[in-house]
């Protein structure tokens, strides 16, 4: 048995962007399918004790929940909203429970687009839903897709963070799926599309109060923006493609760290967005705790060493976008002792 011992010191408040909330009802539905292992691997174990010492041991204050893949849409719009109000309440419930702990993002019964708009009112406007988490594509309908138009306008109106993940693609190979695992190469490839699409219908220009969230350190986004800025013109020219301001959407995208935030990603990174848009992310529980505390330290000097203010990217930067208040501190935990 062990205590924490606190340090009279206080360190910055830090804010996790990317972490994930599987609570039991959210596995028994997709379990009632036989969906526990739709996106390649199995989903993890997660309990609110556990998350809430991996964040102190880890110095984080404030973790923002989203809800996993798969998506729980089963071709019944009806309960599919049912799991996701399930979800969002039981989030909203845990927030109230750990005041400045928990923060979520809600979850929404896409591809159902009016479920989905009446369950982000309800989110945001009685459970007090920090924002919105948009799967990648939900079984073929990918973030851009003219059917979201009407939940795009409601989240503008609102001024909502929307934090996106890549889900399983509309269509894959299973048997280069079972060699290749999707969150190796496909997850990156999948959020690039799906943020290429928004901006080839130039979401983010049309609808600029949305504060949309690219995870794992921007994917394939910084190596593939050149090669589609250079295509747009010809495409246009021939008639296949609208003219966009590509700039200008990638301008207002934000970028969190979840993942491998090597020396190459971040300067990567850097040549699209500023460092006021770079976010901290863990991306926990899908990546073991102690794993997690490691890449955090040795992230916060990669940061330094590119010229990056570790304290803006862990919690100025999130806070900022949030809303939330940035100077709130919390004790640092300096070591354990023997409980007697």
């Amino acid at each position: 048995m062990f205590m924490m011992v606190l340090s009279t010191q206080v360190a910055p408040a830090q804010i996790d962007i990317h972490s994930h909330m599987i609570p039991h009802s959210y596995m028994e539905a997709i379990k009632a399918h036989g969906m526990e292992m739709d996106e390649g691997f199995p989903i993890p174990s997660w309990r609110e004790e556990e998350h809430l010492r991996f964040m102190d041991e880890a110095g984080i204050r404030t973790s923002v929940l989203t809800m996993p893949a798969p998506q729980p849409y089963f071709g019944d719009g009806a309960e599919s909203a049912a799991i996701c109000r399930k979800f969002n309440e039981e989030a909203a419930a845990l927030k109230a429970r750990y005041p400045g702990r928990f923060l979520f993002c809600a979850a929404l019964p896409l591809p159902d687009v009016q479920k989905a708009l009446e369950e982000a009112e309800y989110a945001l406007e009685v459970l007090g839903a920090d924002g919105v988490k948009l799967a990648s594509n939900s079984y073929g309908q990918y973030l851009g897709d003219e059917a979201l138009e009407p939940l795009m306008a409601y989240l503008n109106s609102r001024k909502a963070v929307i934090i996106t993940h890549p889900h399983k693609p509309s269509a894959v190979n299973g048997k280069l799926m079972e060699a290749v695992p999707l969150a190796s190469y496909e997850y990156l490839a999948e959020t690039t599309r799906a943020i290429f699409n928004m901006v080839a219908h130039d979401v983010l220009v049309r609808y600029p109060e949305l504060k949309v969230v690219v995870p794992h350190c921007g994917s394939f986004l910084p190596n593939a923006l050149p090669r589609f800025k250079g295509l747009l013109p010809v495409m246009v020219a021939q008639g296949y493609m609208k003219p966009v301001d590509v700039d200008a959407n990638i301008a207002r995208l934000y970028f969190d760290l979840a993942g491998a935030a090597t020396d190459e990603t971040i300067e990567s990174l850097l040549t699209v967005t500023e460092p006021s848009h770079i976010l901290y992310g863990s991306d926990y529980p899908y990546v073991a705790a102690p794993a997690l505390m490691g890449a955090k330290k040795s992230l916060e000097a990669r940061l330094s060493s590119h010229g990056l203010d570790p304290v803006s990217i862990l919690s100025g930067n999130v806070a900022r976008l949030l809303g939330a208040d940035p100077s709130t501190e919390m004790p640092t935990i300096i070591h354990k002792t023997p409980s007697r």
